[in-house]
């Protein structure tokens, strides 16, 4: 493999729906809290307001009327999620497969909104920490996406402009985390987030398994 291929561009993944099936995990545990004020909300409400804006608790105050902050109910979710993650967190199917693919070839970060010591344990679980350059987890940068400081931070890190990195995204905050920083984007929905707007990927793929050396090639090619 040419060392030109290999600088030519990077690939920036997202990590929750992504890399690991943890997103259902959420779903579930603000479920948990939710119950405990007589609440409960679909898959489709959690994909558009949770998944997709990342406001879901704010949406759950305002319109349950509940008697807590939003941060409240972020706080209350945090251990039962960790010990589902703890648990019971596999990987996205084809995930490995298509770091197989690309590594090698391309310089791979992880940019993700989940905090370091989730990531790690993730990482360590599933010995992933090879087929990535660098983690960039929510304590590396100032604004969650759909801010695009987690990208641009990645980009960063490898070493690249951003019109040269191709994000690999789930959810409608992160494709436009990534449009705002200049990345190309492929754009890969499962059942939580099918609903979601991704208008602004420049490929949305049925499965990870059309993630190929090619297709990254490509979609570097036409940034330039």
């Amino acid at each position: 493999m040419a060392k030109a291929e290999i600088a030519a561009c990077g690939v920036l993944f997202d990590f929750d729906g992504v890399v690991i099936d943890s997103e259902n995990l959420y779903y579930r545990a603000y479920s948990e809290v939710l119950a405990e004020f007589g609440v409960s909300v679909t898959p489709e409400v959690y994909g558009r307001e949770w998944i997709a804006s990342g406001t879901g608790p704010e949406y759950a105050v305002r319109t349950f009327g509940l008697p807590v902050p939003p941060d409240e109910i972020r706080s209350r979710k945090n251990p039962i999620f960790h010990r589902l993650l703890r648990n019971e967190v596999e990987l996205m199917p084809g995930a490995v497969a298509a770091l197989e693919r690309l590594k090698g070839r391309f310089p791979i970060a992880l940019a993700t909104n989940a905090r370091q010591p989730d990531v790690t344990f993730v990482m360590e679980k599933f010995g992933l920490a090879g087929y990535f350059d660098d983690l960039i987890t929510r304590d590396r940068y100032e604004s969650s996406k759909p801010a695009p400081d987690a990208f641009a931070t990645a980009a960063a890190a490898l070493g690249l402009p951003p019109k040269r990195c191709v994000v690999i995204e789930d959810a409608w905050k992160g494709v436009k985390a990534a449009h705002v920083a200049g990345c190309r984007i492929v754009a890969i929905p499962h059942a939580l987030t099918a609903q979601n707007d991704f208008s602004l990927a420049d490929r949305v793929l049925d499965s990870i398994d059309e993630l190929t050396p090619e297709l990254i090639r490509s979609l570097v090619a036409g940034a330039d």
